[in-house]
């Protein structure tokens, strides 16, 4: 048993846990949740033993082997699957005793070091971690690649498979899905069911924490708060607490009015049957979320549009993307109508963002039709937009810019909503935290009262508390809204329609998130499928190649190697372009996610978001060239084969 008595945490002058007792028993898995700065992950520096506590104990059984997710990756030659393989401490270990007892010829320490390596899974590690690199999203021809090549969201999945590889009694995970994508996010669920170990896991998917999860240890009023059962079973638990203190249930009543509207309009129609009952099951969740969010600061609500129309957006023929050259979405004929609340799914890369954009104005379509309905408003939210807010103002600053005529006191009335009250309303934005800012550009968002909402990944930075006001404000908006969002409980309560954006193609998908995640299945399944094929084909050819070819066509073949070495040298020098770019990318976020920079430094703090600036437009231009050039390759391939088939 894992116990903490009397504990009291501190960072800086900051009370983060104060007199606090909870234990954590052999094999349970625990979500750890807590708004940002509460104190989570000074909790687990506390059991690796990099902090001590203030005061109190934590008292852990001797001997225990705790895993955790390193925070940085070394730039190494080695290969990535022997990185993985090097988590396993104990049988690294045991493989250099090996070693010595052979230069030693020690028989009888060679037979128990072999016997021990067996205990220790030697024999079946590599298929082990190929299976494990693969469900992270790794390709088989990765997998020996060096560590140092990958960019800084792969190394840190890099991280994540040594943590899961090594045998321990006790697993920290802090946010382990921020680099993952949904398909990822999947196969990393299942795997925690099966871990036989104790888990801790700080997380803000409450989706994710659903999945796997025996108990919720809550971070409350500087106190830990165990409660049994998943995040679902944790909700209802505080919602019943906290409805014996709170009487008003108007913010539920307001919150579910608009997707019970949705249920009693299709819950017959047959083609949208099941996302009628997902919406069903959704309604329940916000019943529960509503209510919690009545001890929660965050009481975000977007105010009705003024004026509509009943077609917002018609697409026909439409094509998407950076100019003739480079089109990522073809022949888009899809419309937007009053009322419809879309999600947009698809895997990274495949267009959402690019779709949004169009929408919004910022990238001109490429071909085809695209009309606004008369008076649409839109409102856009991306992670970029917060390169917009001003640094020098504060939030009530830029509310007046948009309402010169309205009064400060309804203003900081509707920022108190965003959590912006008293002195945070004054505050400028140079001061305040990346969370912060998301909060602030939604604020302005919603106070423009538009028609269209369009949303790109809104979860980033928030918290839990804030996500779920996000959800409740969203389920109560009346207007259209257009979403991007890996927070899967976020597209479950409030979206009625899905579309899927894939292979250059955007197109209603029918059924909802779970006929989603079949989907991923079946397509993951395929391409293994197709990758061992090729693979096996490969090698006939290559096989028959060698037999067959004549010394003139070995030539030819050497030659237009050559003729593609110039070209595969630009790609090799973009790539490590890029990984610098990113790797400073990854700098700068740590050095702006640290609260206490922005009081003491502000110029560094304004220095390092224009240099973000800077950095982010320069690495989406070297991956553009970078994709010119890969394609290049292709086509000069494409056409070499044939010429020579």
């Amino acid at each position: 048993m894992i116990s903490f008595s009397d504990l009291t945490l501190m960072r800086g002058t900051k009370v983060l846990v104060d007199h606090a007792s909870a234990a954590i028993y052999p094999g349970q898995k625990v979500g750890v949740i807590g708004r940002n700065g509460c104190g989570k992950s000074s909790l687990f520096a506390a059991l690796q033993g990099d902090i001590g506590p203030e005061s109190g104990q934590i008292s852990i059984p001797r001997g225990l082997k705790i895993s955790s997710v390193a925070q940085q990756t070394p730039a190494l030659d080695k290969p990535a699957i022997e990185y993985v393989i090097d988590g396993d401490t104990r049988l690294r270990d045991l493989q250099k005793q090996k070693e010595q007892a052979y230069l030693s010829g020690d028989g009888n320490k060679i037979a128990l070091i072999e016997d021990l390596l067996g205990q220790a899974g030697a024999w079946t590690i590599k298929p082990r971690a190929e299976e494990l690199m693969h469900g992270l999203g790794f390709a088989d021809n990765e997998m020996q690649k060096p560590v140092k090549e990958f960019s800084g969201g792969w190394r840190m999945r890099l991280n994540l498979a040594q943590a899961l590889i090594c045998t321990s009694d006790l697993l920290l995970l802090d946010e382990p899905t921020n680099h993952l994508d949904l398909d990822t996010i999947i196969f990393l669920e299942n795997y925690l069911k099966g871990y036989q170990g104790t888990i801790l896991c700080i997380s803000h998917d409450r989706d994710f924490l659903d999945s796997f999860v025996s108990h919720i240890l809550h971070f409350e009023a500087a106190k830990l708060v165990m409660y049994t059962g998943n995040y679902g079973e944790y909700e209802r638990l505080r919602a019943e607490r906290i409805k014996n203190e709170v009487s008003s249930r108007k913010r539920e009543e307001a919150a579910i009015a608009h997707m019970q509207a949705f249920v009693d309009r299709f819950r017959y129609k047959a083609s949208k049957a099941k996302q009628a009952q997902s919406m069903i099951k959704a309604i329940e969740k916000v019943k529960l979320t509503a209510v919690t969010q009545e001890e929660s600061p965050y009481h975000i609500r977007f105010s009705d549009p003024e004026r509509t129309v009943d077609v917002l957006a018609d697409l026909k023929e439409l094509d998407c993307g950076y100019g003739q050259n480079d089109v990522i979405l073809h022949n888009v004929n899809l419309s937007v109508f009053a009322g419809d609340r879309i999600g947009l799914l698809g895997r990274n890369g495949q267009g959402k963002s690019t779709l949004i954009k169009t929408l919004c104005g910022l990238l001109p379509a490429v071909k085809g039709s695209f009309q606004l309905g008369k008076g649409i408003k839109i409102g856009y939210f991306a992670q970029h937009e917060l390169e917009s807010l001003r640094p020098e103002l504060s939030a009530l600053d830029h509310l007046k810019l948009i309402d010169k005529d309205a009064t400060e006191k309804d203003l900081r009335t509707f920022l108190g909503g965003f959590a912006f009250s008293g002195d945070k309303a004054t505050a400028i934005v140079s001061t305040m935290s990346g969370g912060e800012q998301a909060r602030l550009a939604l604020a302005i968002l919603a106070y423009q009262k538009p028609n269209l909402l369009l949303l790109d990944e809104p979860t980033n930075h928030l918290d839990l508390d804030m996500r779920e006001a996000l959800s409740v404000g969203l389920a109560s908006y009346s207007g259209a809204l257009i979403l991007v969002s890996h927070d899967r409980y976020l597209l479950e309560a409030i979206v009625g329609k899905l579309w899927l954006v894939d292979n250059g193609k955007v197109s209603e998908f029918d059924g909802d998130l779970n006929d989603y995640q079949e989907y991923l299945n079946k397509q993951n399944k395929e391409y293994r499928e197709k990758l061992r094929e090729m693979k096996q084909e490969l090698s006939s050819t290559q096989a028959k190649t060698q037999t067959y070819k004549s010394r003139e066509q070995k030539k030819l073949d050497a030659a237009f190697r050559a003729s593609l070495r110039p070209l595969k040298l630009e790609c090799e020098k973009l790539e490590k372009e890029m990984d610098k770019c990113k790797k400073r990318l990854l700098e700068i976020d740590e050095s702006l996610s640290d609260s206490d920079l922005y009081n003491n430094d502000k110029d560094k703090v304004e220095s390092l978001l224009k240099e973000r600036a800077s950095l982010s437009d320069r690495n989406d231009d070297l991956e553009m060239e970078w994709l010119d050039k890969q394609e290049e390759i292709e086509n000069k391939t494409n056409e070499y084969n044939q010429a020579n088939a």
